[in-house]
Parts: C-alpha cells; structure tokens; sequence
C-alpha cells in the first residue's frame, strides 16, 4: 500500500480537517473513491452547502442518509469500483430533531419539542450544534456497522478546532449555570427573566397572539428530561474522536495562514490525543522554470520557436510568475514539515488547470493521493516535488 492507503490501514473513521477553502471535499471524496477502489465499502460525509461533492460524484443532490454512487463514471475514467462507494451530506438539524427523538422517553415528549418554537430556532443555533451533530452522524453511521471505511469532510470553518471541542462546549452548554437556573423544577429560573421581561411578552402577546413565556417555560420542562441523555452522547461522541481506528487527516493548500492553521491543528490534535495520519497539501505550484532565467527563455523561445519578441517576453513572464509560486510553496511546504516534525507522511497534491467537478477530476486527484510515485513523500522530511 502506498499514499493515503498506507496511512488509513486499520482506520474505520477518518476525519479531513483544516482551514476553510483549502479543498477539503475535494480530498474528501478522493479519499473515499480511492478506497472504494480496494475494495472498501466507504461512505463520505459533507457538510458543504455548496454540493460540490454531490456533483462532482454525478449526483444531483445528496440527503441526509448515505446514497449509493454508480460506478460506471468512475470506471469510465480509469478507476473501476472493486468496492462500494456512498455519500450523504450533512442536515444538521435533521440530525438534531433525530437526536431528540431518540433522548425523548415517550411519543408525547418528542412532538412536543419538535413542535415548540424555541426548540425550532435553537437546534440549529447551538454553539457547536453543527460540528456536534457531524460527529454524532459519525457516531450513528459506525455503530451501524454497515461501512468499512466512513470518511468526513469537516464543517467549512475558519477556525476547524471548533470542531475538536464541539462536544466540550455542548455540554457546558448544557451544564452552565445560567441554563440550569432556568431548569430548576421550583420555577425560580424563570423569574431571572425579570419583570420587566414578562410584562413586555405579554405585551407581545396581546399584538402577535405569540405566547414566548409559555413556549419558554415548556422548552426548560422539556429540556431538563433530556440533559442526562445529551451528556451521554457527548460522551460517545467524544470517545469516537479518540479512538485508536479514527485517524485525523490535516488538509491545506501552501499558502501561509492556511499551513499555520494547520500546524497549530496538528498540535491541538497531538495534546488532546487524537489519532493523526499525516497531512496534504493541496494546489501546489509546479516549478516550470526552475533555475533558468526568463529573459533566457524569451531569446530561446524567438530563436528556437520562431515566435515573436514580445509574445516570447509574455510567455517568459508567466513561467516567472509560476517560478515565484513554486519557490512560495516549497519554503512554506518546507515549513510545515519542520513544524510537523520528521517522520510525518507529507503528501502534495499539484495545482490543477481545472477545478473538480466530476468523477474524471476525482480520479486526477486520486492518482496524487495514493501513489507514491506522484507526489507523496514517505515523511515529512522526505516529500517530492509534485508533477503534472
């Protein structure tokens, strides 16, 4: 085995994880079509709302439950099926209103708090409530059983430790003392609403017909029932991230803020204990030019192809500004294997004349991520350079 193949051996749960934007749902699904191709059953998890997965698997659109994708495209551009390949992408409140509707103790309790309004406007704006619910799919997906390999493009954040510490913060969500002042079954919580609160709801009442006290009042009685049961997930949850089969993949393109990001991801990972495979780099330059200089090209290029002096200056200039690329990326890539430590698996993948919009791109990308002659280093200190 080589590339990514050799470093998700043994892996049931891997997670791409890093800075917004730097392509992972493109290396997401590469990834699953790349182990789909030995022979796994493997389902890919997005969270993108843009549906650039679905696409780019032939797809018009893809629900919150896993969806079988059709190989024949995939074997059309040179890449056959030997397994089974699945995607879903993420509902995060479909997912919640599942979570609920599991906690809840009877039929009665659940309709109530799919119902209540507050429920409806909170579930999706939890802090941590889309994170969270992406690793409790996770959770559900490899209880099932169902799947060799489950692989999960993480939520499109600035910050993607959000989602290390979603979990965390959902439970002290749910443990802070202001929520459990207004859960206190004696009906004080409610008075911290003040007086002042509860006459201006009334108010809004007589004009809306809305009745947010009450709403409020039957959101906390509710809720309290089911504390104990989100405590319970946050708990599975969070065992699923340390377990020895997860493997956490870091994925950044070579530009600068995006390679700290993921330094400091990795060190996140590292204190906390998680697994970590190795890390891709996305979209990086090939170096065209190398050490020659450009006015060199230009007088060979007028000598050598016949064409014009000031189209040869052209040409020359955009091989420059691709060397400058090139040059930005190695030190930054080499940065990164510093930081990451020797020993690191390091793969790179070249930056493509055409976005990936279908199974033939996936199938491009593919060849960068598991052969090893195509960009991957065996370490950090050992990475290649890519090439086309």
């Amino acid at each position: 085995m080589t590339g990514v193949a050799a470093l998700l051996d043994g892996t049931r749960v891997c997670i791409c994880g890093g800075s917004g934007g730097v392509g992972k749902t493109t290396t997401s699904a590469a990834i699953a079509t790349g182990m789909a191709a030995r022979g796994l059953k493997v389902c890919v998890v997005t969270i993108d709302p843009a549906q650039r997965l679905a696409n780019a698997l032939g797809l018009d659109a893809l629900g919150n439950e896993p969806h079988r994708v059709e190989p024949a495209a995939f074997a059309a551009a040179g890449l056959p099926l030997d397994g089974e390949l699945w995607a879903l992408q993420l509902d995060a409140k479909r997912t919640f209103d599942d979570l609920i509707e599991r906690l809840a103790p009877d039929d009665r309790t659940r309709e109530e708090i799919l119902a209540n309004r507050i429920y409806r406007e909170l579930s999706g704006a939890v802090a941590g409530s889309q994170e969270f619910t992406a690793i409790a799919k996770l959770h559900d997906l490899a209880a099932s059983g169902e799947f060799d390999l489950l692989v999960l493009d993480t939520p499109p954040s600035r910050n993607a430790l959000d989602f290390l510490d979603a979990p965390d913060r959902l439970t002290q969500f749910f443990e802070g003392r202001a929520l459990q002042a207004l859960l206190r079954p004696s009906g004080v919580g409610m008075k911290l609403l003040g007086r002042g609160t509860g006459v201006a709801l009334s108010v809004l009442k007589r004009i809306t017909g809305v009745d947010l006290l009450t709403d409020l009042s039957t959101f906390f009685r509710l809720l309290g029932g089911l504390l104990e049961g989100f405590r319970a997930r946050a708990a599975q949850v969070d065992a699923l991230l340390h377990d020895p089969a997860t493997r956490f993949l870091l994925v950044t393109s070579p530009e600068r803020e995006p390679i700290d990001e993921a330094i400091y991801f990795h060190r996140k990972l590292k204190s906390a204990r998680m697994g970590f495979g190795g890390a891709i780099v996305n979209r990086v330059h090939d170096d065209h030019l190398g050490e020659q200089d450009g006015g060199d090209l230009a007088a060979r290029l007028v000598a050598e192809a016949g064409i014009s002096g000031a189209l040869a200056r052209r040409v020359a200039d955009c091989f420059a500004d691709e060397h400058a690329l090139a040059v930005r990326d190695r030190e930054n890539v080499a940065h990164l294997a510093e930081r990451l430590g020797a020993g690191v698996p390091l793969l790179l993948v070249p930056h493509l004349d055409e976005d990936v919009h279908d199974a033939g791109g996936l199938v491009r990308i593919h060849r960068f991520l598991f052969d090893v002659d195509a960009g991957a280093g065996a370490g950090a200190g050992a990475a290649q350079e890519p090439r086309r």
